[in-house]
C-alpha cells in the first residue's frame, strides 16, 4: 500500500465503537476460549464463532468496512449492510459446525432467544413449515433452542435465519459456550427491566397514594395534575423499556397474521397507558400509571422466575457433555489404514504392523516413551475438530478423549463415566476400542483415530438428546392449540365485557375490558406440559436413562408389555470362547479361519474369537457375506466357509457330528464353524462361549411384573438355552430364532390387540423392531443405528432406570393433568369476577403470575419422584 494513500489506523481506532473486552468485535457476545480472528482496519478482531468470522470477512472483502466506524451499537441485533445478510452462513466451512445429514436431508442446530410462550415456538414453526424444501421443524421453549431439518437442494440455510428474523425472532448455530453466554445476557438484561420496573411501581404507587387521599380531603387541583405528571414520568421508563418484550413479541406475532400471550397484554397495558395520558393531558377522568408500572413488574418478575426455573430444571438435560475447546498433538497420519478403518476391516496385526514401520522410521521422535513422557506446549496441538480419521494423536494425562479410535500404546487407564455413568477404571491396551468423550485417567497415550469427532459415541448421543429436547409429544402439541384457541377467544370476551361495560358505566368499562384481557391469560396453560416434561427428562438422565425422542415419557406411561433381546440386552453381551471342538482340523487352524470370517463383525461372538485368535495369521477372506439371524459366510483359499448357528451353516440338514454338549462345558451359547466340501457343508469346528447375564436383569424384570407390565424375549438366538435364560429371569413369553421381520411381526400383533409395547435391544437387527415399538430404548455403546432408531438410552450398562423410567413417566403424567386441569380452572374461574370489575388490572396481573408460578412450582416435584 502507497504510504501517502493509507488510512491513520490510530485515528480509525478511536472513532470505532468497541465491544467490552471480552466479547466478540462483530456482535458483542461474551467470547470462548479459543476466539476466532478477523484482520480489520489493519488489525485483528476477536469473533465468537466460525459465523461472525466469515460474515466480518464478507464485509470487508465487500468493501464495507465503514460499517463498523459507522454502527452506534454493538449486539446481535443490530442492522448489518445489506449486501451480507445471511449467506455468510451458507458457506460449507461454516455449514459443517452445526448442520449435519439425518433423515435424508440436512439438520441443524440453532440457538433462538427472546422466547416468551408456546405461541413463540409455534410462531416459529409455522414460519419455516410454509418453506418449501423444510421437513420438519421444533423450537424447545425451555432450551430456548430450534432444531431444523430440511432439504439444502431446495432451501439454504440463509433463507431459514431470514424467515426466523421476519417474525421477530434471532436464530443462530447452536454452540453450548455462547448459547449459555446469550442465555447469561438475557437474564441479566431481564433483570435490569425487572428492577426499573420495580423502581417505577414503587414511585408511581407513592404518588398514587397521595392522589387517592387526596380525592378525599379536598386536593387542589393543580397538586392533583402535578402528581399526574410526575407518575406519567416514572412510568414512562417502566412502559417504554421495560415493558418492551411485551409490545414487540405482540407486534411480530400480528404482523405475521397470529397471536400470542402478548397481545391481549399489550393490548391491556397499551390500552391503560393511554387512556391514563389522555386523562392528564385533558386534566380530567382517571389516571392508572401505578396500575401500568405494577402490572409490568409483576409480570416480567413472574417471567423472570418462570425462565430461571425453566433453565434451573433443564441444566442436566442440555447437553451431555460439556463442549469446550480441546488441544491434540497430531503425531502422523495414517494413510495405509484408511480403507481398512473405512471397510470396518482394521485387526489388530494390521495396527501392529503399521505402528511399528513407523516408530522404526522416527525413531527419534517416535519412541514411545519420550512422547508419553513429554508435556506439549499448546503451540504444537491443533484443535480437536481439525483431527480427521486416520490421524494418529497423543492424548495427556487428564485429558477427554477427542473421538472414537483404537489404542496404539501398550496399555491406558480411562473411565466412561459420562458415557456408561460407571465410576471404575477400565485398562486398555494395544488394539483395544477408545470411545470419544472418555477421559484419560492416568498415563498419556497414542491412539488412531477411526471416526470423525461429530461421528463419536459421544456426540452421536448428544445430537439424540437435543432431539429430544426439541420435539414435542402430542400432549404438549395438543396444550399450545389450546392455549392459542384460548387467547383467540379471550380477545373476543373482551370486546363484548367492553360492550357490556359501556352501557352500564363507561367509567368502568376500560379497567373491566384490561383484567379480563390479563386474568385470562393462558400462560400457565402453556408451560403446564413443557415445564413437567424437562424436569422428568432431567430427572430420567440423572439415573441413566437419556430420553431422545420427544414422545418418549408420554408414551413410557401408557406401556404394558417390554420385549427385551436376550445377547447384549438382558445378558452382558460379553461372550467369553470357553472352549473350541474340532473336527479333522487343527484347533488354532479352525481358530485363525473364524477369525477371518468374523473381521468386521460387531457382534459379541465375533470380539470374543477375534480376541481368542490375537496373534495368529489369520487368512485371507473374500465376498464376505452376512446372514441376519444365521451367521456370516466367505470364500477362503478357493473354500467356502460359514460360521454361525446350526441351521444355517449346515443349510438346515442334521448332523451329528460335534454336537451341542452346553453343560459340559458350562456354556450358555455356541457357534459352528464349516466347509462345502464337494458341495456338502461339513462341520469342522464348534465354539463353545458364556455370555453372563447381567447382575440387575432378575430385579427389573420382577419390578415390572409388580407394575402389571409383562416382560417377554424376542431373541434372535436360535439355541433352546435362551429358555433356560428366560427362565431363571422369571420371564414367561419367549420367542427365539427370530428373523427382524419375525420380531415386528409379534411387536405388531400386541399392538393391533391394543397393547403399548415397549423394545429393548442393542444390535442392528434391533433397529427394525426398535422403530416398530411404540417406544424403545438401546443399550449405550450398541450398534449407531440401533441408537438411532430407539427413543432412548440406557448408560451405565443397568437394567433398573427401566423400572425408574416407566414410574416416573407415570409420575409425570399425573402431574401434568395437574397442571393442565389447574391452568383451566383457574383462567375459567378468575374470567367471571374480572368480567364484572372485581378484579382490578395490578390483582390480575398477580393472579396470572402465581398461576404460572404454581405450576412450575407443582412440576418441579418430579425431582424427587
Amino acid at each position: 500500500m502507497n504510504q501517502a494513500n493509507s488510512p491513520d489506523f490510530d485515528q480509525i481506532e478511536q472513532s470505532l465503537v468497541l465491544p467490552p473486552e471480552g466479547s466478540c468485535f462483530h456482535c458483542g457476545e461474551i467470547l470462548p476460549k479459543q476466539p476466532f480472528f478477523t484482520m480489520i482496519f489493519d488489525k485483528p478482531r476477536a469473533m465468537c464463532c466460525l459465523g461472525c468470522q466469515l460474515a466480518a470477512q464478507s464485509i470487508v472483502e465487500a468493501g464495507l468496512s465503514q460499517y463498523y466506524l459507522d454502527r452506534r451499537e454493538i449486539s446481535p441485533t443490530a442492522s448489518l449492510p445489506d449486501a451480507i445478510n445471511f449467506t455468510a452462513y451458507d458457506h460449507d466451512d461454516i455449514k459443517a459446525q452445526f448442520v449435519y445429514a439425518e433423515s435424508g436431508g440436512s439438520t441443524a442446530e440453532l440457538s433462538v432467544l427472546n422466547l416468551k410462550c408456546a405461541a413463540c415456538t409455534w410462531l416459529i414453526e409455522s414460519r419455516l413449515r410454509a418453506l418449501s424444501g423444510v421437513k420438519s421443524c421444533q423450537v424447545n421453549l425451555t432450551q430456548q433452542r430450534m432444531r431444523v431439518n430440511w432439504d439444502e437442494s431446495v432451501l439454504p440455510i440463509s433463507e431459514i435465519l431470514k424467515a426466523v428474523h421476519s417474525v421477530g425472532y434471532d436464530a443462530k448455530p447452536y454452540r453450548q459456550d455462547t448459547h449459555e453466554a446469550m442465555l447469561k445476557r438475557q437474564n441479566k438484561q431481564m433483570l435490569i427491566r425487572l428492577g426499573i420496573a420495580a423502581l417505577g411501581a414503587m414511585q408511581a404507587m407513592m404518588f398514587s397514594i397521595g392522589m387517592y387521599f387526596g380525592a378525599y380531603s379536598g386536593m387542589l387541583t393543580e397538586h392533583r395534575d402535578f402528581l399526574r405528571y410526575v407518575s406519567l414520568f416514572v412510568s414512562i421508563p417502566v412502559f417504554f423499556y421495560s415493558g418492551v418484550p411485551f409490545f414487540m413479541s405482540a407486534y411480530h406475532a400480528i404482523r405475521a397474521k397470529q397471536v400470542n400471550m402478548d397481545v391481549p397484554v399489550s393490548i391491556a397495558l397499551v390500552t391503560t397507558f393511554v387512556a391514563s395520558l389522555y386523562a392528564t393531558l385533558l386534566g380530567a377522568g382517571e389516571t392508572y400509571f401505578d396500575s401500568v408500572a405494577m402490572f409490568i413488574f409483576f409480570l416480567l418478575a413472574g417471567r423472570y422466575i418462570e425462565q430461571n426455573a425453566r433453565l434451573k430444571a433443564s441444566n442436566m438435560a442440555t447437553d451431555l457433555v460439556v463442549i469446550e475447546p480441546i488441544l491434540v498433538k497430531k503425531i502422523t497420519h495414517a494413510h495405509e489404514l484408511i480403507d481398512s478403518i473405512e471397510q470396518n476391516t482394521l485387526d489388530t496385526t494390521q495396527l501392529q504392523q503399521f505402528w511399528q514401520r513407523w516408530q522404526q522410521t522416527h525413531q527419534s521422535d517416535g519412541d514411545e516413551v519420550k512422547l508419553t513422557n513429554h508435556r506439549l506446549d499448546d503451540t504444537d496441538k491443533i484443535l480437536a475438530q481439525s483431527v480427521k480419521v486416520g490421524d494418529v494423536v497423543f492424548i495427556e494425562a487428564g485429558s477427554q478423549i477427542v473421538a472414537d479410535g483404537v489404542l496404539l500404546s501398550k496399555t491406558a487407564t480411562v473411565s466412561q463415566s459420562l458415557l456408561t455413568g460407571e465410576s471404575d477404571l477400565i485398562v486398555k491396551s494395544f488394539g483395544d476400542t477408545m470411545v470419544g468423550g472418555s477421559q484419560n485417567d492416568s498415563q498419556p497415550f497414542i491412539m488412531l483415530i477411526t471416526k470423525e469427532v461429530d461421528d463419536s459415541q459421544i456426540a452421536l448421543i448428544d445430537r439424540l438428546m437435543n432431539r429430544a429436547m426439541s420435539e414435542k409429544p402430542k400432549i404438549a402439541q395438543d396444550a399450545d392449540k389450546m392455549a392459542r384457541w384460548f387467547v383467540a377467544r379471550v380477545l373476543v370476551l373482551s370486546l363484548l365485557v367492553f360492550a357490556a361495560w359501556f352501557f352500564v358505566d363507561k367509567s368502568q368499562a376500560l379497567w373491566a375490558t384490561v383484567a379480563v384481557l390479563v386474568a385470562t391469560c393462558p400462560c400457565a396453560l402453556s408451560l403446564a406440559t413443557p415445564i413437567a416434561l424437562t424436569v422428568a427428562t432431567n430427572r430420567l438422565a440423572s439415573f441413566g436413562f437419556l430420553s431422545t425422542r420427544g414422545h418418549t415419557i408420554q408414551t413410557l406411561s401408557e406401556v404394558g408389555y417390554v420385549a427385551f433381546d436376550k445377547t447384549g440386552t438382558l445378558t452382558m453381551g460379553q461372550a467369553n470362547l470357553l472352549a473350541t471342538m474340532t473336527n479333522h482340523i487343527d484347533e488354532k487352524q479352525a481358530l485363525s479361519i473364524a477369525a477371518a470370517l468374523e473381521i468386521g463383525s460387531k457382534h459379541p461372538v465375533a470380539r470374543a474369537i477375534l480376541t481368542a485368535a490375537h496373534g495368529l495369521h489369520l487368512p485371507a477372506s473374500s465376498e464376505i457375506l452376512h446372514h441376519v439371524a444365521g451367521g456370516i459366510e466367505g470364500l477362503i483359499d478357493g473354500v467356502w466357509y460359514r460360521i454361525g448357528h446350526d441351521n444355517f451353516v449346515l443349510d438346515g440338514k442334521e448332523n451329528q457330528t460335534l454336537v451341542e454338549d452346553l453343560a459340559t462345558y458350562q456354556a450358555n451359547m455356541s457357534v459352528v464353524l464349516s466347509a462345502s466340501i464337494d458341495g456338502v457343508w461339513q462341520v469342522l469346528a464348534r465354539f463353545y462361549f458364556n455370555d453372563p447375564v447381567r447382575s440387575d436383569a432378575k430385579t427389573m424384570i420382577d419390578a415390572l411384573k409388580q407394575q402389571n407390565i409383562t416382560p417377554i424375549m424376542l431373541t434372535g438366538d436360535p439355541n433352546p438355552n435362551a429358555l433356560q435364560v428366560a427362565k431363571n429371569l422369571g420371564i414367561d413369553e419367549v420367542h427365539y430364532g427370530l428373523s427382524p421381520e419375525d420380531k415386528v411381526n409379534h411387536i405388531k400383533c400386541l399392538q393391533q390387540d391394543g397393547h403399548t409395547v415397549m423394545m429393548v435391544g442393542d444390535g442392528i437387527n434391533d433397529a427394525p423392531v426398535l422403530a416398530a415399538a411404540n417406544v424403545s430404548t438401546s443399550i449405550a455403546g450398541a450398534a449407531d443405528l440401533a441408537q438411532v432408531s430407539s427413543d432412548s438410552i440406557l448408560l451405565g450398562g443397568q437394567l433398573l432406570p427401566i423400572k425408574q423410567a416407566l414410574h416416573v413417566a407415570s409420575i409425570t403424567q399425573k402431574i401434568i393433568r395437574q397442571n393442565l386441569r389447574w391452568a383451566l380452572i383457574y383462567n375459567t374461574a378468575v374470567l367471571i369476577p374480572a368480567a364484572f370489575g372485581y378484579v382490578p388490572p395490578w390483582l390480575a396481573a398477580i393472579g396470572m403470575s402465581l398461576s404460572s408460578l404454581l405450576v412450575v412450582l407443582n412440576a418441579m416435584r418430579i425431582k424427587r419422584s
